[in-house]
């Protein structure tokens, strides 16, 4: 069965998010752990979570993925910013042993004045900081464009950060297509061959999630700008061939639009539904 889902806000709870992905046809989704540009969080309702853990296993939802804000940037070697970095993510992975969150998405995100071996190391000291042995949540490295001082935009980078982490078995992927595409992963002209150097240098096992998305730009402009789904350079036939590929059985696929709703995520849903039939 496909899993497919959108991003929505918890703003009204996870029960209330359960009910919103089903309402447009998601039986997965993805949100923000924690206001997006900052540190904010509320405190989980115990009611709350028991009718959402009930709701979810009524209506088949799986593989739901909590987003760290998007300050949370492992690379960066700002002390503050370090520091702000490992809260947030104990924190965050703390609750997601008990609010949902099969998956916990982080950026690796911008590393000024230093080299991309020092941005590597950093990224895999932050994982092995605040994973935990016990933990059930599965870490995701979201893939990045390489806009500016970003780490994380090759799968070289990837590999070595993962390779630096202690329980290497608690850490995956999530190829995010616009970023990939912007760094220069032409998966539209050569869909197999980035899965194949994919496997070849990380693991196709590694990959976890998929972020559904089209971009403004060219292949390898190195900015990630989104573009409705089917409208911008990469084009929904692309993001359907991934969404069909038998080498992704299994993971979740995530919608992301830049002016989302839900009568959108519901058309698109429809269509990659009816691509996969």
């Amino acid at each position: 069965m496909l899993t497919l889902g959108c991003h929505l806000s918890k703003r009204e709870g996870y029960l209330f998010m359960a009910k919103e992905a089903v309402s447009i046809k998601a039986n997965t989704f993805q949100y923000f752990t924690r206001n997006p540009r900052g540190g904010a969080v509320a405190k989980l309702d115990q009611k709350d979570l028991e009718a959402y853990d009930a709701y979810a296993k009524e209506h088949g939802i799986t593989q739901v993925c909590g987003y760290a804000p998007y300050d949370v940037e492992p690379a960066n070697p700002d002390a503050s910013k370090r520091d702000f970095t490992l809260m947030v993510m104990s924190e965050d992975l703390a609750r997601l042993e008990e609010a949902p969150g099969e998956y916990y998405l982080v950026r690796p995100g911008s590393a000024p004045g230093i080299s991309e071996d020092e941005a590597i190391r950093n990224v895999s000291d932050a994982l092995n900081k605040t994973i935990t042995a016990s933990q059930t949540t599965l870490v995701l490295l979201d893939t990045m464009s390489g806009e500016g001082e970003q780490i994380g935009w090759t799968f070289d980078q990837m590999a070595k950060m993962i390779e630096g982490v202690d329980m290497p078995e608690k850490v995956g992927v999530c190829l995010d297509c616009a970023a990939v595409w912007a760094a220069g992963y032409d998966i539209k002209g050569d869909l197999d061959g980035v899965l194949d150097e994919f496997d070849r240098k990380i693991g196709l096992e590694k990959l976890r999630c998929v972020h559904l998305n089209d971009s403004k730009e060219e292949c390898g402009s190195r900015v990630d700008r989104h573009e409705r789904i089917g409208e911008g350079k990469i084009g929904f036939e692309t993001l359907a061939a991934l969404v069909n590929s038998p080498r992704l059985a299994g993971r979740a696929f995530y919608l992301e639009e830049p002016h989302s709703t839900l009568v959108v995520y519901e058309e698109d849903m429809a269509r990659f539904r009816s691509a996969s039939e």
